[in-house]
């Protein structure tokens, strides 16, 4: 970890999960002895693996697998 974790102790892992009934991907987790360093599922590589769209008025959220089509964007 660097900048304000640097200085402590840290460990990552990286393991095969699978999203419902999606395919299997690699996710990266990390993390260390700081007590108020908040976790996020798959913080480091689960955003870039899907897509999750927030519903923040109805209270939930829905993930699909990224858009291998490469190039294509949509707003």
């Amino acid at each position: 970890m660097t900048g304000s974790l640097a200085r402590l102790p840290s460990r990552g892992v990286i393991l095969s999960g699978q999203v419902a009934s999606f395919p299997s991907v690699d996710l990266a987790f990390a993390w260390t002895q700081a007590e108020d360093v908040p976790v996020i599922l798959g913080q480091v590589n689960f955003f870039m693996e899907f897509d999750v769209c927030f519903f923040r008025s109805q209270l939930a959220f829905e993930i699909n697998p990224k858009d291998l089509r490469q190039g294509s964007s949509s707003l």
